[in-house]
């Protein structure tokens, strides 16, 4: 999908030194020798329309409604499939009985402490009944249970869907398979809004995504069956990602070089955070798993007004040929920025839109097979796609993972989400000081490490505590990793190189709610394969070269050589000052 190329200016602050860096063009004016910049992309026509005047600030908050209907999409089902920890066989013959009563008599106690969840007594209710005997005896022959639960609401407050269809004993492995069938939607959808996005434009792709997940996510709620939930999950699962990633590589691209680091990350740190945050609330105040549903697929509806609202990608009008319309859409820009474009600057800007036009027809004579034909390259690109479907299964794990951490998981829930404030904000900080390889590498061995050692501590408190550091490391590695492929790739395969990589990271991640389910067995199993994962991932970014302050590969041949003069223990920070300022060096 090309609209990943710009993840690289998104996230790091940085721009496409192949087509973006400003150079400087000696002119004689009345005798004297003057510098003017010489425009080469859409970057250095944000001195004139400004950086982030008051149109970027509109789209800056018109991502508020986008990021909401990503973090809905993503964890919504969470709340509408979790299981109250107690549930128990229910017996038709003795509901006159009260609960404790009932439960009581028909119900094993496993280890003298707690009651089976999937067995029950094997024996003629009716004439236990009818002695008056209301004390179970332990030599009762037992079965498992095979018609119908009851739940203590205890810790979940409202019926949801597995809990309304017993979704448990042989059957608890529904929840996982379900949020499986997610990601594979998530695949198709990724395929196919990938294609939208780069056919028909943008916007299209945004609505269209949007609309998917909001179709689909009415239909959720009245599923009554296995199958028909999974259906539409499948569909909701075409909403993924996309929904709020395409508009925000929109923004980001209209948005000046010096604010892009605040823009893409605030809009993480702040929107989408407070928004995956509010979910356990909201199903709680609702108390009602279809209701819920409702009120997190509804508002996806909103997108319809999409057209109105966001403008087309500029670059993407550009790259189709379309440049009357971009320069149309940069007009606007500098009308409500209250900027003015000279008239032989705007000229200057048209000759090179038709140049980045024409280099662009070039570019998709190359395919991602390229990525594979020459060693280096191959290795990185192979290294790549490994460590983002180790960074995917560990982030995703730890999100799925809060309800086996042995506390409230409504609570758990929201603390763990909370930390991808902090996450972002340190990321901001430190990113183009300390480096991509080693940062990357530095939170996904934290990451592991705090996994592991929430298996060696007490249930509850001090291993929640834990896993949820790991939460918190691994959340600065996801936010890494697709700027560091972004900035190792070449242009001529950079977008579907990128495409490919988040795609597989949609495979991957199908694996991880049965790993979630394995914490059925025991809850430290997640861990230790999550702490695994993140560990192997982050030594595995060791293998990469640094980025930090590197002209992105331009060509194959580019992409093959890059890093061939970096040794294993260069650190960025202690290199800093002595190079030379990027706009010296031209």
């Amino acid at each position: 999908m090309e609209s990943h190329e710009k993840v690289v200016e998104v996230l790091g602050g940085s721009r496409d030194l192949d087509h973006g860096q400003i150079e400087m063009q000696n002119t004689r004016v009345n005798g004297s020798r003057t510098s003017k910049p010489q425009l080469k992309d859409l970057d250095d026509l944000f001195p004139y329309i400004g950086e982030f005047g008051w149109y970027q600030r509109i789209l800056f908050l018109l991502m508020i409604p986008y990021s909401f209907f990503f973090a809905f999409v993503y964890f919504s089902q969470i709340f509408m499939t979790i299981v109250p920890e107690e549930h128990w066989c229910f017996v038709p013959e003795l509901a006159n009985l009260t609960v404790e009563e009932r439960r009581y008599l028909s119900i094993p106690m496993k280890d003298n402490s707690k009651y089976e969840k999937c067995h029950v007594y094997d024996v003629d209710w009716s004439k236990v009944l009818d002695t008056g005997v209301l004390t179970p005896d332990s030599n009762w022959p037992v079965k498992k249970c095979e018609q119908q639960w009851e739940y203590n609401y205890t810790d979940v407050p409202y019926e949801t869907i597995a809990s309304q269809l017993d979704w448990v004993c042989d059957r608890d492995n529904y929840a996982a398979t379900a949020q499986s069938v997610f990601f594979c939607g998530s695949i198709i959808g990724g395929l196919i809004f990938g294609w939208v996005a780069d056919k028909f434009g943008r916007v299209p792709a945004i609505l269209g995504t949007n609309m998917a997940g909001f179709l689909a996510g009415v239909g959720t709620a009245f599923a009554n069956s296995f199958w028909s939930f999974c259906l539409c999950r499948f569909l909701v699962g075409l909403a993924y990602d996309n929904c709020f990633m395409v508009m925000y590589i929109v923004v980001v691209e209209y948005v000046g070089p010096k604010w892009r680091t605040f823009v893409a990350n605030m809009s993480i740190a702040v929107y989408f955070t407070f928004a995956a945050c509010l979910l356990p609330w909201i199903a709680l105040a609702v108390a009602d798993w279809k209701m819920y549903t409702l009120i997190t697929s509804v508002p996806l509806v909103l997108a319809i007004f999409t057209p109105c609202v966001v403008p087309e990608s500029a670059r993407w009008l550009i790259s189709q040929g379309r440049i009357d319309e971009a320069l149309k859409i940069l007009k606007k820009f500098e009308r409500i920025n209250k900027k003015k474009i000279p008239d032989e600057i705007f000229k200057e800007f048209k000759d090179t839109a038709t140049k980045i036009a024409k280099a662009e027809e070039e570019i998709r004579n190359y395919s991602f097979l390229d990525l594979f034909k020459t060693p280096r390259l191959r290795r990185h690109s192979l290294l790549l796609l490994v460590i983002w479907m180790s960074i995917a299964m560990v982030f995703d794990g730890h999100v799925r993972n809060v309800g086996s951490l042995g506390l409230d998981i409504f609570l758990t829930f929201t603390v763990a989400t909370a930390t991808e404030f902090p996450a972002d904000v340190l990321l901001t900080l430190t990113l183009d000081i300390v480096g991509r390889r080693w940062l990357a590498f530095g939170s996904m061995l934290l990451s592991g490490i705090f996994s592991f050692l929430a298996t060696t501590v007490p249930h509850g408190v001090p291993s929640a505590t834990l896993a949820i550091i790991g939460r918190f490391a691994v959340n600065i590695s996801f936010n890494i990793g697709m700027q560091y492929a972004a900035e190792l790739l070449p242009t001529v395969v950079r977008a579907q190189g990128l495409a490919l990589i988040h795609i597989t990271g949609y495979v991957a991640t199908i694996l991880v709610p049965y790993i979630v389910y394995l914490a059925t067995i025991s809850p430290i199993i997640p861990l230790l394969i999550l702490g695994t994962i993140g560990i192997f991932g982050g030594c595995l970014c060791l293998c990469l070269p640094e980025s930090l302050g590197k002209d992105m590969p331009q060509t194959l041949q580019d992409g093959e050589n890059y890093g061939k003069e970096q040794k294993f223990w260069d650190f960025p920070c202690f290199k800093r000052k002595n190079q030379v300022p990027v706009e010296n060096r031209y």
